[in-house]
């Protein structure tokens, strides 16, 4: 065989013939797919405006809250845990699915509250509500007690969080899963606290002196969704939610 009709016949087929098309699929933050529509999924917030949002027991949004590259987020302008906190005011919920994108500054602290009661006796969200504790849990200056850390429902249920943890400044994805019969929440994946809410277990936890200046802490079992100025920097986007 000729040098030329070796190399033909050892030659790739046509490229065409060859090389598969990959469709990159680009999901864009701040949006849902037919899928999730058709699942009854709504966005809290658009990447645009923050409309439903405003003040815990106020009117409109705080100035500690700004609109940053399709992100919602808080300043820490407050430097504490009143205040500053703002609620999705439209709607109340129940029992219902949640995800959130988030980012947190060094050594900063937040959090995401559900069934959040307003009214002017409770100076605060965490009066009321449970909370998905949002924390720079590598580098916060303090030492964190385990139902402090980052994942837990907040000094109440203690999260595994091995294999997950980022560092601050990097995108996080979390979720809450809550029915009257089962709460789960989950970090980057990985589910990190189960229980079940008004169990004898929760109970305990809800009456074992934590929560002893605050006896309207998750009583109700319907409210609103807030999220927590602690006086760090914080970003928040695809914050999205479902009636279960």
């Amino acid at each position: 065989m000729s040098i030329v009709a070796a190399a033909i016949a050892c030659s790739p087929k046509n490229t065409e013939e060859t090389t598969e098309t990959v469709e990159k699929v680009v999901v864009l933050d701040n949006t849902l797919n037919e899928d999730e529509k058709s699942d009854g999924w709504m966005l809290l917030f658009d990447g645009v405006s923050a409309d439903g949002w405003r003040a815990f027991n106020g009117d409109s949004l705080p100035p500690n809250w700004t609109i940053e590259d399709g992100t919602l987020k808080g300043l820490g302008h407050d430097g504490g845990d009143i205040g500053g906190d703002i609620v999705f005011a439209p709607m109340e919920f129940e029992e219902f699915e949640m995800e959130f994108t988030w980012k947190i500054d060094s050594g900063g602290n937040s959090g995401v509250f559900y069934h959040v009661v307003e009214d002017p006796k409770y100076a605060a969200p965490y009066y009321t509500g449970p909370e998905y504790q949002v924390i720079d849990q590598l580098g916060f200056p303090d030492p964190l007690e385990d139902w402090q850390s980052l994942a837990a429902d907040y000094a109440m249920y203690e999260p595994d969080l091995e294999g997950v943890v980022k560092p601050a400044g990097e995108w996080n994805t979390s979720r809450i899963v809550f029915t009257n019969e089962k709460a789960e929440y989950y970090l980057n994946g990985k589910k990190t606290v189960e229980f079940v809410p008004y169990s004898e277990d929760w109970l305990e936890r809800r009456n074992s002196g934590k929560w002893d200046d605050f006896p309207d802490y998750a009583i109700s079992k319907t409210g609103l969704i807030a999220l927590q100025d602690h006086g760090s920097e914080v970003w928040y986007k695809n914050i999205k939610i479902r009636t279960l």
